[in-house]
Formats: C-alpha cells, sequence, structure tokens
C-alpha cells in the first residue's frame, strides 16, 4: 500500500488506517490479531485506537481494552517500530474515566502513561484529543447545536496548558506527534495559532466523521484542512456499515454493530436508507462493490484525507484494504455528486 506523509509530522503512514475500536467487543484478541497481521502483509502500518476503546457500548470494565489487544501483539510479536500508532485520551463527561474530568495537561500525562503501559510501548507516534471539554457538533448534535458559553481566554488557557503538556511529553521521547479529534475549525485554528506564538507543538491532524452519507468536512474544513496541512483522518467512512447495504429493509445481520447499537450511534434515520439506495444504484449500475466505492471516494477528496477502516472480519478487512487500488471514473463521480444534492444531511 502507498505510503504518504502524515501532515506535517515527518511521519510516512499507509494511505488507509485501521481501525481497532470493536476489538474486545464485537471481536476477540485472536480476531483483533488475526486483522493486524492481515493489515501488516497489506502494508497498512497506521493504526487507530483510543483508551475508551472497545465501543458499542462503552462500559467500565472494558475500558482499555482494544489497547491491551494490541499490546498483547506487541509483547508477543515484536515489530513495534513498523508501525506507526496513534490512540486518544478521552474528552469530558465520560464518567467511566477519570470520574469524567476535562482534558487537561495533568490528564494528558496520565492518560499517556496509562496508554504506553497497555500498548506495551514506550512510545506513541500521534496521541489525539478524543473530543474538546467546550464540546462539539458531532456525533448528530449539529441538529440542536448550540455554542459553548465559556470565555475565550478560558478555553485559550486549557489549551496552552494541553500544549505546553504535549511540548514536554515529546521531549521525552513519549509521544511524537498530537493530533485533534470531534474539533471545529475555531478549536483547530487557536490550537495552531497558540502553538505559533508560543513555540509549542502544532496540532498535526484532525479525526472527524466523513462518508458518502456524513459530508460536514466539505466546507470550511476542507479548506482549512488544505491550507495549514492538516490531515483528516476520516472515521466512520462506510456509515458504520450503512453504505454496504447489509441493513437495508431493516435487517440486522447476527454479528453486525447494530445488534448493540442499533440506531447506529444516530445514524438511522427515516431518510437514511433512501439515501443509501442512491449510492449502492451507482455502484451497481458500474459494476462497482459499493464498499469499496465509498472508500475510494473518501479517500480522494480535494484535501487530504486517510480513511481509517474497520471490519468485523477478515473477508471484509481485505476487500475495504483492497479499495485504496480503485479509482472512480469520472461518470461514477457526477452521480455521486446528483446523490448528494439530493440527500445532503440524512442522518
Amino acid at each position: 500500500m502507498k505510503q504518504i506523509p502524515l501532515g506535517s509530522t515527518g511521519l510516512m503512514v499507509s494511505e488507509f488506517c485501521l481501525g481497532t475500536m470493536t476489538w474486545g467487543r464485537q471481536n476477540s484478541e485472536r480476531e483483533g490479531h488475526d486483522q493486524i497481521a492481515m493489515a501488516l502483509d497489506h502494508g497498512v502500518n497506521f493504526w487507530d485506537t483510543a483508551e475508551m476503546y472497545p465501543t458499542n457500548p462503552v462500559r467500565k470494565e472494558t475500558i482499555g481494552g482494544t489497547e491491551k489487544i494490541i499490546g498483547n501483539w506487541f509483547g508477543r510479536n515484536g515489530g513495534r517500530e513498523k508501525v506507526v500508532l496513534a490512540t486518544k485520551i478521552v474528552g469530558e463527561g465520560t464518567s467511566y474515566v477519570r470520574d469524567g474530568a476535562p482534558i487537561t495537561g495533568a490528564s494528558l500525562r496520565d492518560a499517556v502513561e496509562a496508554s504506553l503501559r497497555r500498548l506495551q510501548t514506550d512510545y506513541i507516534d500521534l496521541f489525539q484529543l478524543h473530543w474538546p471539554n467546550r464540546g462539539s457538533y458531532h456525533f448528530r448534535k449539529i441538529w440542536n447545536y448550540t455554542p459553548p458559553a465559556t470565555p475565550a481566554a478560558e478555553v485559550f488557557a486549557d489549551m496552552t496548558d494541553v500544549l505546553q503538556s504535549a511540548a514536554k511529553l515529546i521531549a521525552e521521547g513519549k509521544i511524537r506527534a498530537i493530533g485533534l479529534s470531534n474539533e471545529s475549525v475555531w478549536g483547530a485554528a487557536n490550537f495552531i495559532r497558540l502553538a505559533q506564538a508560543l513555540g509549542l507543538p502544532r496540532m498535526a491532524s484532525v479525526q472527524n466523521e466523513y462518508s458518502l452519507l456524513c459530508r460536514q468536512f466539505d466546507s470550511d474544513w476542507a479548506e482549512f484542512s488544505v491550507m495549514e496541512n492538516m490531515p483528516l483522518l476520516a472515521f466512520s467512512p462506510l456509515a458504520a456499515g450503512l453504505l454496504s447495504g447489509k441493513y437495508a429493509g431493516g435487517v440486522v445481520p447476527d454479528g453486525t454493530r447494530r445488534v448493540n447499537s442499533p440506531e447506529l450511534g444516530g445514524r438511522v434515520t427515516p431518510q437514511v436508507f433512501e439515501a443509501i439506495a442512491a449510492y449502492l444504484g451507482i455502484a451497481a449500475r458500474h459494476g462497482l462493490n459499493p464498499n469499496m466505492m465509498a472508500l475510494s471516494f473518501v479517500r480522494n477528496r480535494p484535501f487530504p484525507v486517510i480513511p481509517i477502516i474497520g471490519a468485523s472480519n477478515l473477508d471484509q478487512l481485505r476487500m475495504n484494504i483492497d479499495a485504496a487500488d480503485l479509482v472512480l471514473s469520472d461518470e461514477v463521480m457526477a452521480e455521486i455528486d446528483e446523490a448528494h444534492r439530493a440527500f445532503p444531511q440524512p442522518y
């Protein structure tokens, strides 16, 4: 698989990132390790996890479980130097982790140290803030989003505290870069502004949701991403499996994410299946696998983007990896544009 720069970090990563959030819940440790082996065999050296994983649902007793599965792989097989590893600190409000406390410089250090132990490594390549303390409009919160009333000066003080802690952790060799997730353009711009003014580490990337069904990144974020060389790590590029068509007609196959999360995080709406049918129709007319079409679309946007691919089995993972070689024709892209105009925000 092609290797590309991760923004301005100096790190080279595979053009697809291996997502791991099902390991320890929907997938066993053995299945997670089988996915790791396949990913490595295909040149996927960029992996993403988080301290709160596995998900669907998040439970107190499973916090950190996915990191432990990855750590056990390194403990048994070695090869840490072959991988660019990303993880995250939980944002404010998750009572299972640090009693729901906000992200601070001190909690950033605590989270890094805990992740290092679980991952059985002495460094993390990209350490991300899972969501901002001030909240966000992601995960369907856009429908009733109210901007935070926190004074900007307080937000800037919190950002500075985090960046100062990150600088120390980078100097100690415990992390190599720091990034954002579920963030807004305003938040990212001010993190960069403060870093430049104070000589502190620059936020390297942003991990937000992006797919054929969720295209909030296409406007201000797209411009910001290009101008600031801040790549998008696109999570849920298959819309939690909806774009595969496996849930059409209300079917909930055994072993799928929808068994434990019937609404798929608010993605199942009265209008979503009509939108899905439009994209499945495009794939069928052009002889394309719908998963591969959806992943190719995300990978080839006019801004720097790396899709995070997850899978519940090896056949799915192999197919998703193969999408890296697919280039969509102008005809397919024109039909996708038409479908997007007809169904601009189906959830």
